[in-house]
């Protein structure tokens, strides 16, 4: 009977710990963070694209940004991402595209629990780095 009892006090408690967890913020950085490595697992995807600014702060800090090229916009519950990518070249755009949407909505809805009705990629070029120079037959 008494472990009875102490099992209703541990329900309730955990009832109120959830309730209480209706104040949790998370930051629009840390949302960025989270997206940015979801694309970053993405095959086909050579670089984020996250303009002028992102570059010369990761130039003069030396550190890779993880939320370069991603734009955050969330409330109480839920959250819409940008995410600037700039493809690879010989990879074809709408699976990646596809394949970002879907890493970056599991990624965010399983780390913060924030429903994520929005997942928009924009392709803002594609890298031909990493193409092989064939010599031509004459």
């Amino acid at each position: 009977m008494e472990e009875n009892k102490e099992l209703e006090v541990v329900e309730n408690q955990v009832e109120v710990a959830l309730e209480s967890n209706a104040n949790i913020k998370i930051a629009d950085d840390v949302i960025a963070v989270i997206a940015g490595v979801a694309v970053a697992e993405v095959p086909g995807v050579a670089e984020m694209s996250g303009g002028f600014a992102g570059g010369i702060s990761e130039v003069l800090s030396g550190k890779k940004n993880l939320s370069k090229g991603i734009k955050v916009e969330s409330g109480e519950k839920e959250t819409k991402i940008d995410v600037n990518i700039i493809v690879e070249y010989g990879t074809r755009i709408p699976d990646v595209a596809f394949e970002i949407q879907n890493k970056v909505k599991n990624a965010v809805e399983n780390m913060t629990g924030l429903k994520v009705v929005e997942v928009n990629v924009h392709i803002q070029g594609v890298s031909t780095e990493n193409m092989e120079t064939k010599p031509e037959n004459n």
